[in-house]
């Protein structure tokens, strides 16, 4: 049975078990003729690669007639008798190679012919464009680098099954250029984030994983066990209260681009483990924070996409500077009708409101800020399409936010949103010690009534901010959704390499 003709096969119909097994004892049946041959491709050290296929196509002119050396995975292969073509993927993209007999000689030419699609080749040649006016290397020497021993996705298709693409990755991206494309967006945004935030004097830090107190967030964190010390652990739900520490001993700009993990569940949203940027800014406020973070999605934006437009979950959105601005209740008021400010403060007019315009308020504290919140969170956040501020959150779902100097039920919280789907977080910092530790109490209560996504009594962050915390601005926002924005994906799992997957048995 010869492989070549059946991976041909392979390209209309399911390929069987039976059938795979034949094709991956052909291929090492191959590699040991070489092996006993004495041509081991995986002896092979070193191949010194000084070209890609990008560069190639992009400077043909200085580079015609030149030897490069090509190095990359064979996608495709057709052997036209005493001359043959190869595709050639490598970091950059793909190139077609020639390959001809009197060139590179009998018997390294018998051994191309016998080469798998899938396997990666060194090929040292000559840049020319064929009578098609294709741009290719005209090869003089060609090496296996490394035997593929398992066949590749069938070429029409790819890899279409996304689960296995999730799982298979290294597969995904062999096969799918557009995967590799989102995580070539996911690497330049971070870039831009750094670069963005140490050019107005940002400092990048690292702040503990493991932690004794989970804290700076609403959510469930895990649980390890330290053996040496004989405590339990958890890691970290935020970077949050470690960074504003440092805010309190004079490192007045800070930011950290790291992991954060929640035991919670999986969507299309979320993943038990992703990546934020927090930071904080010493002697800046709410505003302050709106600023930079429409100036990091906006710019990098132009940057990478080249326009401040792009289409994502099925809506055009523009994001440009100068995004709308405006208060939770105004926002509850614009898309429903419903005044929470003409009732503030009264708990039983609130929460008769929210359920006249439909909202559940089942298993919620019947509090006026709940009230407000709920009517948002249920009614308003789904109709956020262009990129928008909602900024005054009631203190009952802002620990950590400082209180509103006009309006004591509020705080000077926002959260940017686009398409729906939440962009970032940002407070003027709560520096009051007694305010904190009183809001903490609160929190631990709920925490000890079953809430697990309560907050914990964190002692040692108020200690801190008994000496003396400047006003403060601070942003968390979520590196994984930005991305998923900027590539046009719709799933989490299509901007993070490797995400939480379920074991297969």
């Amino acid at each position: 049975m010869e492989e070549n003709r059946t991976e041909n096969t392979m390209q209309n119909v399911e390929v069987t078990e039976k059938e795979l097994n034949e094709l991956l004892q052909i291929r090492r049946d191959k590699l040991s003729a070489l092996q006993a041959a004495g041509k081991n491709p995986f002896e092979i050290v070193r191949f010194d690669q000084n070209a890609f296929s990008a560069d190639i196509k992009a400077d043909f002119d200085a580079l015609e007639g030149k030897e490069v050396m090509i190095a990359g995975r064979m996608m495709a292969k057709r052997i036209m008798g005493k001359a043959s073509f190869a595709g050639i993927r490598d970091a950059k993209g793909d190139i077609q190679a020639y390959i001809r007999r009197d060139d590179i000689g009998e018997e390294p030419y018998a051994d191309f012919k016998t080469y798998d699609i899938g396997d990666i080749l060194g090929i040292t040649g000559i840049v020319f464009r064929t009578k098609t006016g294709e741009i290719s290397v005209h090869a003089s020497d060609v090496k296996l680098l490394s035997k593929s021993l398992r066949p590749l996705p069938e070429k029409f298709h790819g890899l279409t099954d996304k689960e296995l693409r999730y799982r298979q990755r290294y597969v995904d991206l062999i096969m799918n250029p557009e995967s590799k494309r989102n995580f070539e967006i996911r690497s330049r945004f971070v870039s831009f984030v750094r670069r963005y935030l140490e050019e107005r004097g940002f400092l990048e830090v690292e702040t503990p994983v493991l932690s004794a107190v989970a804290g700076g967030a609403t959510a469930r964190p895990f649980i390890t066990h330290h053996n040496a010390l004989d405590i339990d652990m958890y890691m970290r739900i935020a970077t949050e209260l470690h960074l504003k520490r440092l805010i309190v001993g004079g490192m007045d700009r800070v930011f950290e681009v790291g992991r954060i993990f929640r035991n919670e569940g999986m969507d299309t949203r979320h993943n038990p483990e992703f990546t934020t940027c927090e930071l904080y800014q010493a002697y800046t406020n709410l505003e302050g924070m709106m600023d930079v973070l429409e100036g990091i999605i906006s710019g990098a934006a132009k940057e990478i996409l080249g326009t401040y437009k792009t289409t994502w979950l099925g809506h055009e959105i523009d994001l440009a500077p100068g995004w709308k601005r405006i208060t939770m209740a105004d926002a509850v008021l614009e898309h429903t009708g419903a005044d929470f400010m003409a009732i503030e403060g009264d708990e039983d007019a609130a929460v008769a409101l929210a359920k006249s315009v439909g909202v559940d308020m089942d298993g919620v504290d019947h509090t006026w800020g709940n009230a407000l919140y709920e009517t948002f969170d249920q009614k308003v956040e789904e109709k956020l399409i262009q990129p928008t501020f909602i900024t005054m959150y009631p203190v009952e779902v802002s620990p950590l936010a400082k209180r509103s100097p006009i309006d004591p039920h509020l705080t000077e919280r926002y959260e940017a949103f686009v398409c729906s789907c939440e962009m970032g977080n940002a407070f003027s910092e709560l520096n009051d010690p007694i305010d904190q530790y009183e809001r903490f109490k609160a929190q631990a209560a709920k925490r000890a009534k079953g809430d697990e996504e309560a907050d914990m009594m964190d002692e040692d962050f108020v200690l801190a901010l008994e000496y003396g915390m400047p006003p403060t601005g601070g942003l968390g926002f979520g590196i994984d959704r930005c991305c998923m924005m900027l590539a046009g994906t719709d799933s989490i799992r299509d901007v993070i390499l490797f995400p939480t997957m379920r074991p297969i048995d």
